[in-house]
């Protein structure tokens, strides 16, 4: 981490003031808090924005936000090499801010997804593309799945790769696609075009209380995941912060990628999912271990809580809970994710280790509004992303938790059913580190 004394940081301060600063970071001020920097110059390289909406505190505002404001790394602001050229946004509300940021940023609002690729010259000329649908006004289909066009950016996004016959990093914000096989055909994709693809969600390189990492080759026997939340909205981010722990069961050290796979899957919906905790289908011992992390836990018997829990007013698709995916990984693993609205508004985690007596657990730790910081740890991996032209993680993680959700969705749209998986057999290996943020968020003034 870059340091300073107070006379380097006069002669930077006066060199930034004359619009010289050569560096990414600036530190030593009293006022980072309240009163941060703004860029000395125009970033070197160029990111697009093409996003679903942009408001107050939508993922776009959080995420592109830390291309234009820079945030505080440590004890120092940072802001990417790389900075915001262009915006493309679907859905342009009343509370839309990219118009006035664009005036306050100097960067291109683009009324195509082409143009903001090209910024107009006809070339590809950005040097990676963030990907974030998410918020807006979009159908719900039949199986309760808010049709998010992310497929549909995508393919926008990969035509102007053709045409021009150049490519960049695309970071793609939550799941590919509520679609398994629309997300397939992006990894795919990507894989063909020779392209470095990013997707997921923000909880599995947000905070964890304790620090919970495990070696990879942890023999994992079994692992639940205690979460909230609209059923597929937050279902995705159940399943990727169930997905990067249970990952780790394997060492990455064979000739081929790990089996991940999953074999079947199935969704129970109300009473059946305490029936099935009964039965051992899933465990009560884990949820427990796992709620012992939980900051939101409420008062009172778990199953009382999730039957009194009313329809939020903000909720585009209500499913009455609880909820509970059964999930069979192909080497044995089984693994759940139990939605508790009523008696939980976080994201819990529990496991059995071979050999421990004692199950392993966490919370995931997300920072709340407006700050969301959450959404900043995810920010800087899509810097390393465009940076490296390397993936922190493995896209195959979101495709398989993406496949997961699909499958339980359908399941539920189908009483229930125990739905085998054949095209859930995916493969790839957990990076070395897991990438989610240590120590705090809060950062007092030394």
């Amino acid at each position: 981490m870059l340091s300073i004394d107070r006379r380097s940081f006069l002669a930077a301060s006066a060199l930034a003031a004359s619009g010289g600063w050569p560096a990414s970071r600036v530190s030593g001020a009293d006022s980072l808090r309240t009163k941060p920097p703004k860029r000395a110059r125009p970033a070197a390289k160029k990111v697009a924005v093409v996003c679903s909406i942009y408001h107050y505190l939508s993922h776009a505002y959080h995420i592109a936000g830390r291309y234009l404001d820079g945030y505080m790394k440590g004890d120092e602001h940072h802001f990417p090499e790389f900075g915001i050229a262009s915006a493309y946004v679907d859905q342009v509300k009343a509370n839309d801010l990219s118009r006035e940021l664009a005036k306050e940023h100097s960067f291109r609002l683009s009324e195509s997804i082409d143009d903001a690729l090209t910024l107009g010259t006809g070339k590809l000329a950005v040097d990676g593309v963030l990907l974030i649908c998410e918020h807006g006004d979009y159908k719900y289909n039949d199986r309760g799945q808010k049709l998010y066009p992310r497929y549909e950016f995508f393919k926008k996004i990969t035509a102007v790769f053709e045409k021009t016959g150049k490519s960049v990093p695309v970071f793609c914000d939550k799941h590919l696609s509520y679609d398994r096989t629309k997300a397939a055909e992006m990894v795919a994709t990507a894989k063909k075009m020779r392209f470095p693809l990013m997707a997921g969600s923000s909880l599995p390189v947000t905070w964890r209380r304790p620090e919970l990492e495990f070696k990879c080759g942890t023999k994992i026997t079994e692992a639940l995941i205690a979460s909230r939340g609209e059923l597929e909205i937050y279902g995705i981010h159940a399943l990727e912060a169930l997905q990067c722990m249970v990952e780790r069961r394997f060492s990455g050290g064979d000739p081929k990628p790990a089996n991940q796979g999953v074999k079947a899957v199935t969704c129970l919906q109300g009473d059946a999912v305490w029936k099935a905790g009964d039965d051992g289908l899933w465990s009560w011992e884990l949820l427990e271990h796992a709620l012992g992390h939980s900051t939101s836990r409420n008062a009172g018997d778990v199953r009382a809580n999730c039957r009194r829990f009313p329809r939020p007013a903000t909720w585009g698709n209500f499913v009455k809970g609880p909820i509970a995916f059964l999930v069979e990984y192909a080497d044995g693993l089984k693994a759940t994710v139990l939605q508790l609205d009523g008696h939980v508004a976080d994201e819990t985690f529990a496991a059995r280790v071979e050999g421990e007596k004692k199950p392993s657990s966490c919370l995931f730790w997300l920072p709340p509004p407006p700050g969301a910081a959450f959404l900043e740890a995810l920010a800087g991996h899509t810097e390393t992303l465009f940076a490296t032209g390397k993936p922190p993680y493995p896209v195959e993680r979101t495709q398989l938790t993406g496949g997961i959700l699909d499958y339980a969705i359908e399941s539920r749209a189908t009483d229930s059913k125990r739905l085998e998986t054949p095209d859930l057999d995916i493969r790839y290996d957990p990076p070395a580190d897991s990438g989610f943020m240590r120590g705090d968020y809060a950062k007092p003034v030394k």
